[in-house]
């Protein structure tokens, strides 16, 4: 394999993108934001715009909603010999795929276990996927030539292929991703309201609880919405033991002894549960974590040129970019470019692009 494309420069997509980089191959960059790619190449993670001729694979790095509708452009287009994806449902993503006349012989479905709660190509990695599971689904019909390109894809980015039937896989991940990104987003949204006196309080424990709450709410709607029916069977349990938990709460709150006896010792049984259950968790394999951070948001025109000077004034500075977050449509002449900084170093970040002619505002 010799030349790849990545549709979609997202956090994903650009981690393959400088992942196959790292390795040598030719990387050509896709998306419909022009902000996005013009990010992904100041990362050095590949070349803007289609190839000349077909890349031996293409990956679709898009979300859920959107991938038949881009395989099917793609296919049509010629922009490989085989393709495949990195979405996190499958069965329902390829049923639309095979609706909307898409080529599934040449597709390999994929799911690299891998990300994090921030989004963009700022926080890509070439390791992203080092050591990590990558789960593929293809059907008895899949052309060989493209499984055996996309185990290459998988090994040059350092992962461990993973062969699942696609239902499997999306009960899994229900179980894994997407019901808790949901519970974690309904426990962090309890925090709306709090004051600054009860944020000082906030301890570790709901940091790392709520951490992943902070991933885009279209991209996880999207999701979920591709897995709800997975996902709602996961909550149905839980809610049954929330029930429960709610139940022995009340019951510790009687004045009768009998209540509290039968109050403990449920609530016993669901946190010992918890308990059994944390303790089948592996260790994880990477060190990445939530950090604090601000952001400083700057008007970028949709013209060939300017998202690299902004990129340079921003790096002159010598300060660490955390993340990037793109609000762009692709007709209009302006986007956004929300910097993600350590909190230190937003307000000299912001008066730097100031004075470099960018309205810049944290």
């Amino acid at each position: 394999m010799r030349s790849i494309a990545v549709v979609g420069t997202g956090l994903i997509g650009t981690s393959v993108a400088l992942a196959a980089r790292s390795r040598g191959l030719t990387t050509y960059l896709l998306d419909r934001s022009s902000l996005a790619v013009g990010a992904a190449v100041a990362l050095n993670a590949g070349i803007a715009g289609p190839p000349p001729e077909p890349v031996d694979l293409a990956v679709i790095a898009v979300p859920p909603a959107q991938l038949a509708t881009v395989l099917k452009e793609q296919q049509d287009r010629g922009l490989a010999r085989c393709y495949t994806d990195v979405v996190s449902v499958k069965a329902r993503t390829r049923l639309a795929a095979a609706r909307a006349g898409c080529d599934l012989s040449r597709f390999v479905g994929g799911h690299p276990m891998a990300g994090s709660e921030r989004s963009g190509p700022f926080a890509a990695a070439a390791d992203l996927f080092q050591g990590r599971n990558w789960v593929l689904t293809p059907s008895p019909s899949t052309d060989r030539q493209a499984i055996d390109l996309v185990l290459r894809l998988v090994a040059l980015c350092g992962a461990t292929p993973v062969l699942m039937e696609e239902e499997d896989h999306d009960r899994t991940v229900a179980l894994t991703s997407h019901a808790p990104h949901l519970v974690a987003s309904l426990l962090s949204a309890r925090l709306e309201s709090i004051g600054p006196a009860t944020a000082q309080l906030i301890g570790q424990g709901l940091r790392d609880t709520t951490r992943i709450a902070g991933g885009s709410p279209g991209l996880w709607t999207d999701i979920l919405g591709a897995n709800a029916v997975a996902v709602a069977e996961i909550l149905d349990g839980f809610a049954q033991d929330l029930g429960r938990a709610l139940e022995a709460l009340e019951q510790l709150g009687s004045e009768d002894p009998e209540h509290r006896r039968g109050g403990e010792r449920v609530l016993g049984e669901l946190l010992t549960r918890g308990v059994a259950g944390q303790d089948r968790i592996p260790p994880r394999r990477d060190g990445r974590a939530g950090t604090p951070s601000s952001r400083v948001s700057v008007p970028v025109a949709n013209r060939p040129g300017d998202v690299e000077r902004l990129f340079a004034d921003v790096w002159s500075t010598g300060m660490h970019i955390v993340d990037l977050a793109v609000d762009h449509t692709p007709d209009a002449p302006v986007g956004r470019l929300d910097l993600i900084v350590d909190p230190e170093a937003a307000g000299d970040l912001a008066s730097h692009l100031a004075e470099r002619g960018w309205a810049a505002r944290r």
